[in-house]
């Protein structure tokens, strides 16, 4: 059953937006585990209001995605409400629009060139001393069929987890990278550069979130390596290490790929997804072509970070 949220009162001043008085926010869960659709609500105006903008950051963090369909607003309106998260910032391989910087243009046609980046289990630029706090993506042209996008409950994956495995991983900490991604394709000088520019940075493969205090696994598709599991209490022979730290990072990554922590959206034009980078995992389905998928991302820096903290409190 939809829960509604009033987000005014009868009686409430004349100073508040016409439509806050007609309307209330409507949320109806979309699994048992993550997501929920958004009824009732307009994002341009939730950019300009700070108490439904508050109502709409509580329910983020308590669903960790949230979906909202027939959004006529323009990017200048995008940008604003994605904003309100944290600064945007730009993508060094994605281009960005060219009016709004930081808005991410993730544009596919006939003309575009193979690549495999968004259909990867994947936490968006885990490269980064400091990923981003999250981010809104707008489909401006979707395809009729095809063309969903999974997002997976991060939180729970560590939750389901064995109890020696919580154990055994809770110290551990692990490199993520663009180069091994991104620059893979690129000449070698260029691929260099782009390691040059954004170092291969250390996260601890558990991490908590600074607003809900939920543990959360983070690894993902950029993530390479253990960098501190080959200890004594690790390793007794090579193979302990090689390819044991392997098989270990292997399965914890797997993790993001049982169903039950997972919601799949179907995507209209003028549909949106809010989602928090902290505790979720993501992977855009490619099996639309010949079809064109035009989307505008805004990724939200976290306000007040620190370097290598990302928004998230690093577990030392």
């Amino acid at each position: 059953m939809p829960q509604t949220i009033p987000t005014a009162k009868d009686d409430a001043p004349a100073l508040v937006r016409p439509s806050v008085l007609r309307t209330s926010l409507t949320v109806e869960p979309l699994t048992c585990t993550i997501g929920a659709e958004l009824f009732g609500v307009n994002l341009g105006d939730a950019a300009r209001d700070d108490d439904l903008f508050a109502e709409i950051k509580n329910l983020l963090l308590q669903y960790k995605v949230l979906f909202v369909r027939d959004q006529d607003i323009t990017r200048a309106e995008h940008v604003a409400f994605a904003s309100r998260f944290g600064p945007l910032e730009d993508h060094p391989v994605l281009g960005s629009d060219p009016d709004n910087p930081g808005l991410v243009r993730i544009y596919k046609d006939l003309d575009s060139k193979p690549e495999h980046y968004e259909n990867a289990l994947h936490c968006d630029a885990t490269w980064r001393e400091a990923p981003p706090m999250g981010a809104v993506l707008r489909c401006v042209e979707g395809p009729e069929v095809g063309g969903d996008t999974i997002w997976v409950n991060m939180a729970e994956a560590y939750r389901g987890l064995p109890e020696q495995i919580k154990t055994q991983i809770a110290d551990l900490r692990a490199r993520h990278s663009i180069e091994a991604t991104f620059g893979a394709c690129m000449p070698m000088e260029r691929r260099h550069q782009l390691k040059a520019q954004y170092p291969d940075p250390e996260h601890p493969v558990v991490r908590t979130h600074p607003e809900t205090g939920e543990k959360i696994l983070f690894v993902n598709a950029f993530t390479t390596h253990l960098v501190n599991y080959h200890t004594p209490e690790n390793v007794r022979f090579g193979q302990d290490y090689a390819p044991g730290a392997s098989h270990l990072l292997n399965y914890l990554i797997s993790q993001a790929a049982v169903p039950e922590y997972q919601v799949r959206w179907r995507w209209q034009n003028n549909s949106f997804a809010i989602w928090d980078n902290r505790s979720t995992q993501h992977y855009a389905v490619q099996d639309y072509w010949p079809a064109v998928r035009k989307m505008e991302r805004g990724d939200c820096k976290s306000f007040g970070v620190t370097p290598n903290h990302g928004g998230c409190i690093d577990d030392q």
